[in-house]
């Protein structure tokens, strides 16, 4: 009887052993499963290289830009169209348009401050005036654009995250290539302001400052653009 007894209690381990085992497979079959790691909300990212694209040192050259029509279109940023059409809004390095109208937002904000600061920069001229002037502004840059095809040189840098990526705009003017910016105030229709960059060409931010800082000056001397006032 002993020796039987020793019999079924091995034969019993030895099921609670399988048993055991069969549980073990089965929960890491079927049972909670890792919970996955999760991926990185989408972005808009900048455009890539395409073949209509060549570098230059830091900047990607895109020629035959064209402008499209939005209500936001001002005359330091505007919607423009890439050569394998996709479209981005570009917003120029040194220079800012003052604001071409009077605005109230739906949050029950408006833009009256920004062009006060805008006109005191300007020379001390009046909300109105501002206004006129970013009117002028906007008027000359989109016609201009409107006429051909140009260059931009840009870096992809967005500084405030809103999708308007800062540009070195070439254009022709006179016959010869020109900076979009360098006219702007030439003509009076800029102040000195947001973000500098050295220029494609490899002049550095301190030299071309002072050589806009030269323009300005002829600008205010001849009573061009805000000038007049």
């Amino acid at each position: 009887m002993l020796r039987k007894s020793k019999g079924n209690s091995s034969w019993l381990a030895l099921l609670l052993l399988i048993a055991a085992i069969g549980l073990k497979v089965y929960d890491q079959s079927h049972g909670e499963k890792p919970t996955p790691v999760p991926h990185p909300p989408a972005t808009t990212q900048a455009p890539t290289q395409s073949k209509s694209v060549s570098p230059l040192g830091n900047y990607e050259v895109y020629p035959n830009c064209r402008l499209l029509p939005h209500h936001s279109n001002d005359g330091d940023s505007f919607l423009t169209q890439l050569p394998d059409g996709r479209e981005v809004t570009l917003r120029l390095y040194y220079v800012d348009t003052p604001e071409s109208q009077f605005r109230h937002y739906q949050n029950g904000q408006t833009n009256f401050e920004r062009i006060r600061q805008q006109a005191a920069e300007m020379g001390g001229i009046t909300p109105e005036q501002a206004v006129k002037t970013g009117t002028e502004a906007k008027h000359y840059v989109l016609s201009l654009l409107e006429k051909t095809p140009f260059t931009i040189y840009t870096q992809w840098d967005s500084p405030f995250n809103d999708q308007r990526f800062h540009a070195f705009i070439e254009i022709t003017e006179g016959g010869r290539k020109r900076w979009l910016h360098e006219l702007l105030i030439e003509k009076g229709l800029a102040r000195l302001k947001t973000k500098p960059a050295p220029l494609p060409d490899g002049t550095t931010v301190n030299q071309h400052m002072a050589y806009l800082r030269e323009l300005q000056s002829t600008a205010r001397k001849s009573k061009v653009g805000v000038w007049n006032y």
